[in-house]
């Protein structure tokens, strides 16, 4: 039997491997990082994962597509930008994973978050596989004609990759229900199908699900609060700093409200809010939402119980509970200090990778409850694949059916974890429980198949 030693020695020399043939990747090294470097005990304890190849299959996309998107302004200015889908592993089912129109997307971006996907996806248990997609073209700014002509080149490159039985492209940072409108509308256009399962995050009246808008944050406030009952401790009286104003900050803020939480922080890319009576959500939405404004103008209009501070950390406000839910490596090393000093409980990831390796040893070294994206964030996809499942069956379920699946498969991804990392003596270590948990799926799925 490979002892774990040996085992170790094998994947660093895997990741240097990674790091050589993926050059200027940061994000996707340290998210295979973060996974491999978790791996040694269920590889030593099971030598045949080792035998095929099988971790050097998984760290390599099965395809890559990188393609042109023109389009032209309001003022019939034409600009080119670069379209990026990465179909990481299917062994579990179609590629499943969101679109992110964002300046910062590039290759490395989205193989990043394609490698995270196959993990989340595995835990759902929902027979979705891992892909990512998106382009470095930023909505902010633009109007609806803009966003309509943009998205509709889109498609018209990437449709010929997708499909219900292939690949279901989603939402995220900069991918909403217009958006997601737009690039149906072409797809439908184009292949003269009505597949309602190739995209989700569709509008409800047209083949979406209820709960989808709102998953992400709940799914994530959902894990923080099994975490705690794992302590001993729920939400009620709580407090929590949330960092973002998008999609996942709303409903995490809501969410942490139902359950009796109050968070009193919200920001972006100009500063931050913190609101002493707690965020107002009608108010936010209505800023974020509708007006598509800055987190300023809620300060603004809200009072005196709110200040905005520009720049700076929302993690310099003392709170219970950390939910980072804005974008990667937003909470680092002295952010997590911050935190620990302050007497934080718990860290919940909405976001994808939003805590740098060093913050998460920093954090889990104080003995905080650290859940990492890959578990605390899959509500998105998981009422993803009820959207899927919804639309091949064409019905549509009521919103207490779907909040109710999702509670369960959080609960179920909780409880996962939590017994895999103790099955592998990292009691409490969620990021451990979490890959090995994900990883043994995946494996046992691409074994079965074969090597291809």
């Amino acid at each position: 039997m490979t002892t774990r030693s040996e085992t170790r020695t094998a994947l660093d020399h895997l990741l240097t491997e990674i790091e050589h043939r993926n050059p200027a990747q940061p994000e996707f090294h340290q998210a295979a990082h973060e996974v491999l470097e978790t791996l040694a005990p269920v590889l030593a304890a099971r030598p045949e994962y080792a035998e095929p190849g099988l971790v050097e299959r998984l760290v390599e996309p099965e395809r890559q597509v990188i393609f042109r998107v023109p389009w032209q302004d309001d003022q019939g200015r034409v600009h080119v930008n670069r379209g990026f889908r990465v179909e990481f592993n299917s062994a579990l089912g179609p590629y499943k994973g969101g679109l992110r129109f964002h300046s910062s997307v590039n290759l490395g971006v989205i193989k990043f978050l394609g490698f995270e996907q196959i993990f989340k996806n595995a835990l759902t248990g929902l027979g979705i596989g891992g892909g990512k997609g998106g382009s470095d073209f930023d909505p902010h700014g633009r109007s609806d004609a803009e966003v309509m002509r943009f998205c509709q080149s889109f498609m018209t490159e990437l449709y010929r990759h997708i499909g219900e039985h292939t690949d279901v492209p989603a939402g995220d940072i900069g991918v909403g229900g217009r958006e997601i409108g737009y690039l149906f509308g072409q797809y439908r256009r184009i292949t003269n199908r009505w597949e309602a399962g190739v995209l989700t995050g569709k509008g409800a009246g047209w083949g979406g699900s209820l709960i989808r808008p709102e998953a992400t944050g709940y799914g994530n406030v959902l894990f923080a609060a099994a975490m705690m009952r794992e302590r001993g401790e729920d939400l009620e009286g709580q407090t929590a700093v949330v960092s973002g104003s998008g999609n996942v900050a709303i409903y995490t803020i809501e969410k942490l409200a139902a359950l009796g939480a109050n968070a009193v922080t919200c920001s972006d890319s100009s500063g931050y809010v913190v609101d002493e009576k707690g965020i107002d959500l009608d108010l936010l939405k209505q800023i974020k939402e509708v007006e598509r404004g800055r987190v300023d103008t809620y300060a603004e209009r809200r009072g005196a119980s709110a200040r905005f501070v520009p720049g700076g950390s929302v993690w310099d406000v003392p709170a219970d509970l950390a939910l980072p839910s804005a974008t990667q490596n937003e909470l680092d090393e002295n952010a997590a200090a911050t935190l620990i000093r302050n007497g934080v409980k718990a860290v919940s990831e909405g976001a994808n990778m939003p805590t740098t390796p060093e913050a998460v040893h920093l954090l889990q070294g104080a003995g905080v409850a650290f859940g990492p994206g890959k578990a605390a964030n899959a509500g998105g996809v998981a009422v993803s694949a009820l959207e899927m499942a919804q639309n091949h069956a064409r019905t549509s379920w009521t919103a207490v059916r779907v909040e109710e699946e999702l509670t369960h498969i959080m609960n179920d991804i909780h409880t996962t974890c939590h017994e895999t990392a103790e099955r592998y003596d990292a009691p409490g270590d969620y990021v451990t429980g979490a890959n090995i948990a994900g990883f043994e799926r995946v494996a046992d799925a691409m074994l079965a198949q074969g090597v291809i």
